[in-house]
């Protein structure tokens, strides 16, 4: 059985300035999405783009994420402790961001983004959808290195069975190390190789919906669930896979929507290389 190397929380100081673990992989998951949308610019996907306004656009987003994943945590998954403890709210530092929540902040800000710039709210989030699992794999691994969300008891005869000490002595599932490998580098994948052809119009968005809901809904599973706000709902489901489920929905219905035929007002598909197509 494996014990989690309970790693120190702290990178690396300067003076009394201290960087986290935490920290550093929002940053690098910043970083990526910056040089993945540059190259998928570079390769025509949707409208225009050019590094002033992914820069804009990774602007818009990085608030979006931080406010709404962390207002997703207090208000989905832990309102009582941090409506008793209110200053904790503002210590993202110390973990607790929900995806849900980020996500929400996302569309929001994607939403103003293109208010201002002119610029269709679904050829924003096809644009952007295959970058984000890279931020999802990012922040799991964040989520390993803090020792938080560890998984439910497993068999001790599983030679990946990790024990969390801090915890107890049980032997359980890596979940952190299962979502960084499903929600991030297998959607990832799945994801560019999706839009890296011409798609209809919110095809991409709708993949990305469908195939998150339904890997973070199968990684529950093996997770410790979170208590929140619809864990008291039934069927054996967590907050978490109740959020999940209208993702799910909403990926498949867009899919659907998107070939099912030219709709009006839509622009014409614009093929890897910068060509427009017809849609049919």
């Amino acid at each position: 059985m494996l014990t989690h190397p309970e790693f120190d929380p702290v990178a690396f100081s300067i003076g009394p300035l201290s960087v986290r673990w935490y920290g550093l992989t929002y940053l690098f998951a910043f970083v990526c999405f910056a040089l993945l949308a540059r190259l998928r610019a570079r390769r025509g996907s949707g409208p225009d783009w050019n590094g002033q306004s992914i820069d804009d656009l990774l602007f818009y987003g990085v608030l979006g994420v931080i406010l709404g994943a962390r207002l997703g945590e207090v208000l989905f998954f832990r309102p009582d402790y941090y409506f008793a403890h209110p200053l904790e709210i503002l210590m993202v530092w110390h973990g607790g961001m929900s995806f849900h929540g980020g996500f929400i902040g996302v569309l929001v800000a994607m939403w103003f983004y293109g208010r201002r710039h002119g610029r269709g709210f679904w050829e924003i989030t096809d644009f952007i959808a295959p970058m984000v699992p890279v931020g999802l794999f990012a922040g799991r691994i964040g989520n390993f290195i803090n020792g938080e969300l560890w998984g439910r008891p497993m068999s001790e005869a599983l030679p990946w069975a990790m024990r969390y000490p801090w915890v107890d002595d049980l032997p359980r599932h890596p979940s952190q190390l299962y979502q960084a490998a499903g929600e991030g580098l297998l959607l990832f994948a799945l994801l560019w190789w999706y839009s890296s052809r011409p798609r209809p119009l919110r095809a991409v968005s709708g993949f990305f919906l469908a195939g998150y809901g339904i890997l973070r809904f199968g990684a529950e599973f093996f997770r410790t669930p979170d208590p929140g706000i619809f864990s008291s709902l039934g069927l054996g489901l967590t907050t978490a896979q109740w959020l999940c489920l209208p993702m799910l929905l909403a990926g498949i219905g867009l899919i659907a929507h998107a070939y099912s035929k030219r709709h009006d007002g839509d622009p014409p598909v614009r093929a890897t290389g910068g060509d427009s197509l017809k849609r049919t």
